[in-house]
């Protein structure tokens, strides 16, 4: 039986969702780091606090998507899980610029740290199941506008998000500069209308968006009800089973995970130490004013210092805005490109734009004050900081193609069978490269680079070129190019 096509709007409340998701991964993304340092974390421990978010990853999104492929109840099959994440979600950003308030039960710090391993794990909730609503929902000759609607609503979630706290300070006026202690209002604020967007968003794509039931849904997909076994499966052999299927994997998929590990390591450092960098680097603030120790030891922050953080923090959610910009505007023109140039040639030539916009990092130190007009905003900020939007190009076109090239290369080399459950390993490649990083990119900084950012960054920029080199080794099955883009995540 065919399934049913789609009214556009239908197809855009399937998707509508994704909006307040990203919108909430790209705050995290862009003000994480500035939250935990103003809340006291040192520089080099910043990577650790991170680490929740591929962990969770790692640990979420398998579960919950083999618990709702089994889920069916009066609310559906993905939703429960979908506007249960959402909530969690909204819980932790909400908490996480108030630690303070917890100072007599737990240290502000670790409370930040928990509350983003709850908004991160929470994300992978809903998100996990959320791609496969879209999947389950929209029929086959509607995926192309499905998965356009979906691009588009996660390249707007991530711009907005970005730059929320900078439109907060410079057009609504709030203050950006944070006590000892404490988060700045604009970020707190930011988190605040982020939670009420990403509840809303979801909440009406629960509201409007209603499933097929389980014959209904079997029908429309060619299955047969499934027939549980007479014996289940011991976790024993479960375990077996999967591990027999991942020392098993195809040749081009352990190709593309080294290709992973190099250009999912740079973005971590990315997220992790482009505040600091730029705050150190352009706005010329030492990097003693991000160590926990001596911040203890002064009653108070210097004003100047404050608002030089508070200011490098903004622009740091304007830059971010700009790469997710660059991307979508390359998504656009991605496709063309891979199938005049071949999926390889363009992966690379993506990653090696994204590694040299990192290292050019360090030609922009200009810190002479500049009048900009943003349009919605007028603002003086550092020459340097301006000149960061070049970069944002270059790595903007390769977070484009590290969304959408592997899994264009890697569809073309996986037996039809087994296609779900060796995607959900390929994720391990997402998680581990950014494990490896929180675990070791702290201490480069602090006992090579003597907590000067900077060269974090630059490091990133390399290991970027490094990924760029090893997509010539990846053996491509399929020389066409038809990837959707994936939404970001963990």
């Amino acid at each position: 039986m065919k399934q049913p096509t789609l009214p556009f709007w239908q197809v855009w409340n399937v998707s509508f969702g994704f909006l307040g998701v990203q919108l909430g991964f790209a705050l995290q993304n862009a003000n994480v780091s500035r939250v935990l340092s103003d809340l006291g974390a040192d520089l080099h421990s910043l990577s650790l606090f991170w680490l929740a978010a591929p962990i969770m990853g790692l640990l979420v999104q398998p579960i919950v998507g083999a618990a709702s492929d089994r889920t069916w109840n009066r609310v559906g099959r993905r939703r429960p899980y979908i506007l249960g994440g959402a909530i969690a979600a909204a819980l932790g950003m909400l908490l996480m610029p108030n630690a303070s308030l917890f100072v007599a039960f737990i240290t502000p710090m670790l409370f930040g740290g928990l509350m983003l391993a709850l908004m991160d794990g929470a994300f992978n909730v809903t998100m996990q199941p959320f791609r496969a609503l879209v999947a389950d929902m929209v029929p086959n000759e509607q995926r192309t506008l499905g998965y356009s609607i979906q691009a588009l609503l996660i390249n707007i979630g991530a711009v907005i998000g970005s730059i929320l706290p900078f439109v907060l300070t410079n057009v609504i006026g709030l203050e950006n500069t944070a006590p000892k202690g404490e988060v700045a209002p604009t970020v707190t604020w930011a988190f605040y209308i982020g939670a009420s967007a990403l509840f809303l968003t979801v909440l009406w794509t629960v509201i409007r968006t209603k499933e097929y039931a389980p014959a209904e849904y079997n029908r429309y997909k060619g299955l047969t009800a499934a027939v549980a076994p007479a014996v289940k499966p011991s976790l024993l052999k479960r375990l077996g089973d999967f591990w027999r299927l991942f020392i098993n994997m195809p040749k081009t998929m352990r190709q593309l995970a080294i290709v992973q590990f190099f250009s999912w390591f740079s973005l971590f450092i990315m997220w992790v130490y482009t505040t600091p960098a730029i705050t150190q680097y352009i706005w010329g603030i030492e990097a003693k004013w991000f160590d926990s120790d001596y911040l203890h030891s002064l009653e108070t922050i210097p004003p100047e210092i404050a608002a030089a953080k508070g200011a490098a923090g903004d622009w740091v959610g304007i830059i971010f805005a700009a790469y997710s910009l660059f991307a979508a505007l390359f998504s656009i023109v991605l496709t063309r490109i891979a199938n005049r140039l071949g999926r390889k040639l363009t992966y690379s030539l993506s990653l090696l734009a994204g590694g040299l916009g990192y290292m050019s990092f360090i030609l922009f130190q200009n810190a002479d004050i500049v009048h900009v007009d943003l349009l919605i905003t007028q603002v003086d900020v550092p020459q340097g900081a301006l000149d960061l939007l070049i970069p944002m190009i270059g790595i903007g076109i390769a977070w484009a193609a590290i969304l959408a090239m592997p899994y264009a290369i890697l569809a073309g080399s996986l037996p039809a069978d087994k296609t779900g459950v060796y995607m959900g390993i390929f994720n391990f490649t997402i998680a581990a490269p950014q494990i490896v990083s929180g675990l070791v990119a702290g201490q480069i900084l602090k006992y090579v680079f003597h907590n000067e950012a900077i060269y974090i960054v630059m490091l990133a920029g390399i290991f970027m070129i490094l990924g760029a080199l090893s997509v010539y080794f990846v053996q491509d099955n399929n020389a066409t190019s038809d990837a959707a883009p994936v939404p970001q995540g963990h």
